[in-house]
């Protein structure tokens, strides 16, 4: 975090106390009506007009930094008594802030005063204003005379103040006179739970949108079709959905919340593997190999009905859920583990050479399926994710330049290293399994990963095993994802899984928010979560 005070750009006619030996020079940001996301330039007309003007009072000791999680990445310190919730109102300053301003009011008892006039003592004001291609989730808030002003370049850099504001007075806390200067380093900040191996309702869910968009997450998702269950209803093919399922009505509603909270809802219907549940409905479509002998969780690919029933469902589907990111899955097709996927899977060698020419070979026919699934997608305009071993090197087909590579491992057999891809030019988004993964029931080698792991070891550029990736990459990983994933359903209740991802969130978060190294030891980071979980 950067502290206002050492911001020495500023220092020239701050307000000065001394305190002994120790001088402490305080710039104070002014609230200029919303036109800047973050703090005036040092030069500009604004922060010399503040440098001039004397500190509000002396009475009151220099603010110290919020603490809140993920941490604020800049505080410029003032004098003053702070802020907290009483007698005044919520106002907003554009219709679009209405959602917002209503539910921040109702979080801390407030009355919502719409578009009053002028803010007055005791008020929180909204606004949107920012410089010209600012974050669009970056915010300032100003505590000045009794009032908090927070301003940013959307709704949803505005909503992310909120939650700050929140977790500032939480449990009668104050919030610091001065200003926060704050938005995320990574654009993506996700968690993701499989609700397919294991049913969660849609107040579980609704619980964690909750406590991701407080913690400034923007991402929940959803894979909800595996071998084990097929977990949201379905009018294109009822046959395919499990008895334990979240209605269309229920998605809605969960949709809602998140909506509220800026948390996009990123579905996955995994293809061509983990599509046991649809083939316990269609067994037709089951991959089996040269003897016979069945594939489980795969499709054949070489069978046109095959496609068909996953665009169907990929469609059908694509009208429920509409925010901007969709993941297409395309891991741990076990025609692939083999050692010669062309003598185990005859089908699929002749159907590869009759699409792709004499050289073709099954990894081209699986690459194809995954480009063939985002052709489908094409018209619903969604950013595009699929896992790290649905991409092959060495054959005809390449995947979509354009796919998000969602890097989960390097475990499986001829998984590339990150830097295949980000040498290339592409994006990832970061699902380190070593870091990332709570697989319940531990199996395999998997282990339920600790927080303090996770904040003192890892980073966004830790993308496989324990090695970060040049740092010159770094703009190319767009950001990570906490993922639960339910391999032993029955080893965990839905509250023991709650709790158990509780502070691991938290320590995820904080590292794709700042990428400084944190300030807290964990030992302090915890007690913090403690305090602001009560």
């Amino acid at each position: 975090m950067r502290v206002g005070i050492e911001r020495k750009a500023l220092l020239a006619g701050g307000a000065v106390v001394a305190a002994g030996a120790v001088v402490l020079t305080v710039a104070l940001w002014p609230d200029s009506g919303g036109d800047s996301a973050g703090p005036a330039p040092a030069d500009s007309k604004s922060a010399r007009t503040v440098a001039s003007k004397p500190s509000p009072t002396r009475s009151y000791p220099l603010s110290t930094p919020p603490r809140t999680i993920p941490s604020v990445r800049e505080f410029t310190a003032a004098h003053g008594p702070g802020w907290k919730p009483g007698g005044g109102a919520v106002l907003v300053r554009d219709a679009s802030l209405v959602d917002e301003g209503r539910l921040v009011a109702d979080e801390l008892g407030m009355k919502y005063g719409g578009r009053k006039a002028k803010a007055g003592a005791g008020d929180v004001e909204l606004a949107l204003g920012g410089a010209k291609g600012a974050n669009p989730e970056s915010y300032r808030m100003t505590v000045e005379g009794g009032t908090v002003r927070i301003v940013g370049p959307s709704d949803g850099g505005v909503f992310l103040g909120t939650r700050t504001l929140k977790q500032e007075v939480h449990g009668g806390g104050t919030a610091p006179e001065g200003v926060v200067a704050d938005e995320p380093a990574k654009p993506q900040r996700g968690f993701m739970i499989d609700i397919a191996r294991k049913h969660f309702t849609a107040d579980w869910l609704k619980d964690r949108i909750r406590e991701i968009g407080d913690l400034k997450y923007n991402q929940l998702g959803l894979h909800f079709s595996d071998d084990q269950a097929f977990r949201i209803e379905s009018d294109t093919h009822p046959e395919v959905v499990s008895s334990e399922h979240l209605t269309k009505a229920q998605v809605r509603d969960i949709l809602a919340l998140a909506a509220q909270r800026h948390v996009t809802v990123v579905p996955e219907i995994d293809s061509p593997g983990h599509l046991g549940a649809v083939i316990a409905a269609h067994p037709d479509l089951q991959l089996r190999d040269a003897a016979g002998v069945p594939t489980r969780g795969a499709i054949d690919i070489s069978k046109p009905a095959a496609a068909k029933i996953v665009d169907d469902l990929l469609k059908e589907y694509a009208g429920l859920f509409k925010g901007a990111y969709w993941h297409l899955g395309g891991d741990e097709y076990q025609a692939l583990v083999k050692q010669n996927p062309e003598a185990s899977y005859p089908q699929l060698a002749t159907a590869a050479r009759q699409k792709y020419g004499a050289n073709a070979r099954v990894q081209d026919l699986a690459e194809g399926w995954l480009n063939d699934r985002a052709k489908t997608m094409a018209p619903f305009d969604r950013k595009l994710k699929a896992w790290n071993d649905g991409f092959f090197t060495g054959g005809i087909v390449r995947a979509d330049q354009d796919l998000e590579v969602a890097y989960w491992t390097g475990k499986e057999i001829g998984a590339r290293e990150p830097l295949s891809y980000l040498s290339a030019g592409q994006k990832l988004t970061n699902y380190n399994d070593e870091y990332l993964y709570y697989v319940l029931g531990q199996p395999n080698t998997f282990v339920y990963p600790t927080g303090q792991r996770i904040y003192e070891s890892w980073t966004p550029l830790v993308v496989r095993g324990t090695t970060p990736v040049p740092a010159q990459y770094d703009a190319q990983i767009l950001g990570g994802t906490f993922a639960v994933w339910c391999d032993l359903a029955q080893s965990q209740t839905p509250a023991q899984v709650a709790q158990g991802i509780r502070m691991p969130l938290r320590a995820t978060v904080q590292k794709l928010w700042d990428p400084e190294k944190p300030e807290l030891t964990w030992p302090e980071f915890t007690a913090l979560a403690n305090r602001l979980g009560d």
